[in-house]
């Protein structure tokens, strides 16, 4: 469906005359592609347990590890509240956010698979440099080129899921680019468990095999096809239409192809898409998905635990191990949870996922406020059915987020935006993403070390924020065809007064 213009309304009626197969090529496709996941899920789970191992933290950070063995009253929120140290996390997301700007153009006019091939490239070599580090200007440097490689997959690995998805099944295969994070963090994890063990550089091999996801995204990308969207869109009519076969199992594609090239004359007559975004008939697709979804993920407050998992529970007065060990269970939820998601996210819908889970999330968010606030601080180290209380109410909320905000943070904007933006939009999505990654990554332990407790109730009125902008704001998407997106905007009852009744005219889509 023209994501831009339509000659005629009757064009958005042509939905239910797209046919598909699940075919072995499909399924290659978008697994290779969703590796690019990995890559974002390695670098959250390994940065959090290097940057908690002792050998790392003697080589670059000695105030750190000087501070953490004290085991000081005054730092038992704030062992770890070093600028330095969350720069090296955090410099790896202002790098992405960026690259994602140059991503936008390269995916765009090159196409998804040359984003991805160029992200897989730039996060190999950052790993190389990491983990050949002598100093802190290496390690910086090598961050920032995993940030590039971060900031051109996170562009084009939604986009490419969400096009070469029938809209049945679109939520459970956007999802995989979930799932492979969650499962690069896992293996983080594993790796982070194994090589702690191993001194005094350990640290330089977890780092290293980062080179694993990137290799694998590289050469997998290479056998990649072009999304039928992006060919048509670079004017390769007949190779989209070729892919469009292959990748539907069937040569009944006249409806979808269709609608695909409506699309295209659409966004061939928007020179400038990121100014376009700010026209007023695509004010949704701009607040709620460039702006508030991307920016609320990172609000839930679960990246600083993803980030600083063994940190947080080794200031929590967990043994090196344990924290290790704890942060392998929240990972393990963080699988399950996208493995439920997929399953139900095409029944159910995505509003139903955002709702319920976020009510959990305040629950669980307050109980740890509540918790930490009576038996942590003080010098006191936590009892142990109190420790374990806290990894079960962490794990929880890990599986509620995991389920939502996690996967439907990538996924809903990937379907919001019409192709004439949809390049556009992605980058601004992953920028504002980072952005508040970063934010998060550079603050967080500074206010664990300031608010202590509170920072848990931060998060959990922030999440009640979040819930009511989903309620209120966000239409359901499910088994909506990603070219007929745009007229749920009409049909909602506050965006309507916005975009008007029709909000796609052929006199509108030239305008730029």
């Amino acid at each position: 469906m023209a994501g831009g213009a339509f000659e005629d309304t009757e064009a958005a009626k042509r939905a239910h005359l797209y046919e598909h197969k699940i075919t072995g090529y499909f399924i290659f496709s978008c697994i290779v592609a969703a590796s690019g996941g990995a890559l974002f899920g390695y670098d959250l789970g390994v940065s959090g347990g290097v940057t908690s191992m002792d050998d790392f933290l003697k080589r670059f950070f000695p105030k750190v590890y000087r501070r953490k063995q004290e085991h000081l009253k005054e730092t038992d929120y704030c062992k770890y509240d070093s600028q330095i140290l969350t720069l090296f996390t955090s410099s790896l997301y202002f790098a992405g956010l960026v690259s994602t700007f140059a991503a936008s153009h390269v995916t765009r006019k090159k196409g998804r698979k040359a984003s991805i091939l160029v992200g897989s490239i730039s996060f190999f070599l950052g790993a190389v440099l990491n983990a050949c580090a002598m100093n802190i200007a290496m390690l910086i440097i090598g961050r920032i080129l995993l940030g590039v490689g971060i900031g051109f997959g996170n562009q084009a690995v939604p986009l490419y899921l969400s096009e070469m998805s029938p809209a049945k099944i679109r939520g459970a295969v956007n999802q995989l680019f979930q799932l492979s994070t969650c499962l690069g963090i896992l293996v983080a994890n594993f790796i982070n468990y194994e090589t702690d063990k191993l001194h005094p550089w350990g640290w330089r091999l977890s780092l290293g095999l980062a080179t694993v996801p990137a290799t694998v995204m590289f050469l997998g990308g290479l056998a990649l096809p072009e999304t039928p969207n992006s060919l048509v869109e670079q004017g390769k009519f007949d190779e989209a239409r070729k892919v469009l076969e292959k990748v539907r199992g069937t040569s009944k594609i006249d409806a979808e192809f269709a609608d695909l090239v409506d699309a295209s004359k659409a966004a061939q007559a928007i020179k400038h898409p990121f100014r376009n975004l700010l026209e007023r008939r695509n004010r949704p697709q701009l607040i709620i998905g460039a702006l508030g979804i991307p920016a609320f993920q990172q609000l839930t407050g679960m990246n600083s635990i993803l980030f600083y998992a063994p940190v947080i529970f080794q200031s929590l007065g967990f043994g090196a191990n344990a924290s290790l060990y704890s942060s392998l269970i929240t990972s393990g939820a963080l699988v399950l949870a996208s493995l439920i998601s997929m399953a139900f996210v095409d029944r159910w819908g995505r509003r139903k996922f955002f709702l319920e889970a976020g009510c959990e999330m305040i629950c669980y968010m307050v109980a740890v406020a509540i918790t930490l606030a009576l038996e942590f601080g003080q010098g006191k180290t936590l009892p142990k059915g109190t420790s374990y209380f806290l990894v079960i109410i962490i794990s929880l909320f890990v599986l509620a987020y995991g389920r939502s905000w996690g996967p439907l943070g990538w996924l809903v904007p990937s379907e919001l935006f019409p192709l004439e933006t949809r390049s556009a939009g992605q980058s601004m999505v992953v920028c504002v993403n980072l952005f508040f990654t970063a934010l998060i990554a550079q603050c967080f332990l500074v206010s664990l070390c300031h608010l202590r407790y509170g920072i848990f109730l931060v998060f959990a009125g922030l999440i009640i924020i979040m819930s009511c902008f989903i309620y209120f704001l966000l239409p359901e998407t499910k088994q909506v065809p990603i070219e007929e997106v745009c007229y749920l905007w009409s049909k909602h009852p506050i965006w309507k007064k916005i975009v008007g009744d029709e909000p796609r005219t052929e006199g509108k889509s030239a305008e730029n």
